[in-house]
C-alpha cells in the first residue's frame, strides 16, 4: 500500500487537502481547520472542569445595570407594582454586583439573596421573573413546584429544574452557573400543618427540604436531560452558589393568618367583628411576614433561604386598564400588530374596553383572565378578518358581548 504524502492529509482525521478549508502544517505533521476547532474546544472543557486557567471571560462577570435601569425596564412591560419592582431591582443588582465585583479573598463573604413573591393569580408573579432575565440576558428557567417529588418517589426529582436551565444555554455549564431559576406554586408544597410531620411528605415537607442544598448554593450532580428517561447518562457538575433562584406563590388563605395575628389585640365580639371589617378592606399582604409564610406551611429553614420576601398587590380597575392597553407586549397591541400581518386595522371601542374590564372584575382571575376573555371575544374576529373586504375592523360592545357569550363557558358561572 502505497505511503499517504503527509503535506496532503490531515494528521489527526487522515482527510485530504480538497476537502478540507486548509491545513496547518507543522514539523513533521499537519492538521486541518476542523481538528484545530476540536481540539481548541478540548483544551477549554478541560480547563474549565478542574477550575485552572480559565479565562478572564469566564472569571469576570460583566453587570452595568443600576437598580433604577431595571425599574424603567419593568415599567416598560409590567403596570404598578411599584414596591415589589423596587425590591426585586436592589435584590438583583446586589446579586450580580456580588458575582461580578467581590473579591474572593476578601474576609467578607456575601451570601446570595433569593426571593419570594407573594400575590393573587395574575398579578405579575412569573411576567417579573421572566421580564428581569430578558433584561439581563441570562439563562432563565422555569419550574412548577406542584410536579416535584422527594427523589426515589414518582414525579419529577428537583435537580430537574438546573437540567431545564443547562438545556436553555446549550449545556454550557458556566453561563447556567449564573443564571435565574423561578419556581412557581411554591405554596403547593407547603406541609399539611405547622407542625413537623411524623409521616413522610414526599411532595411537601420532603420537597421542601431537598431544596436547601440547591437555593443556599452547593456543587451538585445533574443529569443533562432528566434523571428518569436516560438513566445511563453521565452526570454533570453545577455549582448552585451564584443561580438567583426566585420563588413565587398565590398562597391562597395566606391573608386569614395575617388577619388572625394582626387581629390578635381586639377584646370583645363586637370590636373583633368592626375590626375584621377594617382589616377586610385594606392589603392584607402589606403585612405579610416570615411567621406567616411558617405558620402556612413553608419550614424554617427554607424561608432562611428566601430572605427577600415581596408581596404584589392585587389589580384594581385602573391596574387591568393599563395593563389591556399601555404595555408594549400589551394584549390589545398584540392583536393589532397580528391583524396588521394581513393588512387589516384593528380598532376596539371605549365601550368594549369596559366590558372587557367589568368581565375581568367580575371573575377575579387578574391579568390571565384579560387574556382569556379577549380570546373568547376575538375568536371570530380572526376567524372572519381574513375573508372581509374592509381594510379597518372595528370591536365594539355588541360584537365583545355576542362572541363572549357564545365562545366561553364564564356566563354560566357568573
Amino acid at each position: 500500500m502505497a505511503k499517504k504524502k503527509a503535506a496532503e492529509y490531515c494528521s489527526f482525521c487522515g482527510n485530504p487537502s480538497n476537502k478540507v478549508s486548509f491545513l496547518i502544517n507543522g514539523l513533521e505533521a499537519q492538521i486541518c481547520d476542523n481538528c484545530a476547532m476540536m481540539a481548541a474546544k478540548i483544551v477549554e472543557d478541560t480547563r474549565r472542569d478542574d477550575g485552572s486557567a480559565m479565562s478572564k471571560t469566564e472569571s469576570e462577570f460583566k453587570f452595568d445595570k443600576k437598580p433604577s435601569d431595571i425599574v424603567a425596564y419593568l415599567n416598560d412591560y409590567i403596570i404598578g407594582q411599584d414596591f415589589a419592582k423596587k425590591v426585586i431591582a436592589v435584590a438583583i443588582y446586589n446579586h450580580y454586583k456580588r458575582i461580578g465585583k467581590q473579591n474572593v479573598s476578601e474576609e467578607v463573604e456575601i451570601e446570595k439573596s433569593n426571593i419570594l413573591l407573594v400575590g393573587n393569580t395574575g398579578t405579575g408573579k412569573t411576567l417579573l421573573a421572566k421580564t428581569v432575565a430578558k433584561l439581563l440576558s441570562v439563562p432563565f428557567a422555569i419550574a412548577d413546584a406542584t410536579a416535584f417529588t422527594q427523589s426515589g418517589y414518582v414525579g419529577e426529582d428537583i435537580e430537574s429544574v438546573i437540567s431545564r436551565l443547562l438545556q436553555n444555554c446549550n449545556y454550557n455549564i458556566e453561563s447556567a452557573q449564573k443564571g435565574i431559576v423561578f419556581i412557581d406554586e411554591i405554596d403547593k408544597i407547603a406541609r399539611k400543618g405547622e407542625n413537623p410531620s411524623i409521616t413522610r411528605d414526599v411532595a411537601g415537607e420532603g420537597v421542601q427540604q431537598g431544596l436547601l442544598k440547591l437555593l443556599e448554593g452547593s456543587e451538585i450532580l445533574v443529569p443533562p436531560q432528566g434523571g428518569r428517561k436516560h438513566p445511563e447518562q453521565p452526570m454533570v457538575k453545577v455549582d448552585t452558589k451564584n443561580i438567583l433562584f426566585i420563588c413565587g406563590g398565590a398562597f391562597e388563605g395566606l391573608e386569614r393568618i395575617i388577619a388572625q395575628r394582626v387581629n390578635k389585640s381586639s377584646v370583645g365580639f363586637k370590636k373583633t367583628k368592626e375590626k375584621e371589617r377594617e382589616i377586610q378592606k385594606e392589603n392584607l399582604l402589606k403585612q405579610v411576614n416570615a411567621l406567616d409564610i411558617k405558620k402556612f406551611g413553608i419550614i424554617p429553614e427554607l424561608l432562611g433561604r428566601l430572605p427577600v420576601v415581596v408581596h404584589l398587590n392585587p389589580l384594581d380597575r385602573k391596574a387591568l386598564q393599563k395593563i389591556l392597553l399601555e404595555p408594549k407586549n400589551s394584549i390589545i397591541k398584540q392583536y393589532k400588530a397580528l391583524l396588521k400581518l394581513d393588512g387589516k386595522k384593528l380598532e376596539f371601542s371605549l365601550d368594549c374596553v369596559e366590558f372587557i374590564l367589568d368581565r375581568a372584575m367580575e371573575y377575579e382571575l387578574g391579568a390571565r383572565g384579560l387574556r382569556s376573555i379577549c380570546e373568547a371575544i376575538m375568536t371570530d374576529v380572526m376567524y372572519d378578518s381574513p375573508n372581509s373586504e374592509s381594510e379597518k375592523i372595528i370591536v365594539t360592545k355588541d360584537i365583545a358581548e355576542r362572541n363572549f357569550n357564545q365562545n366561553s363557558g364564564y356566563q354560566e358561572a357568573g
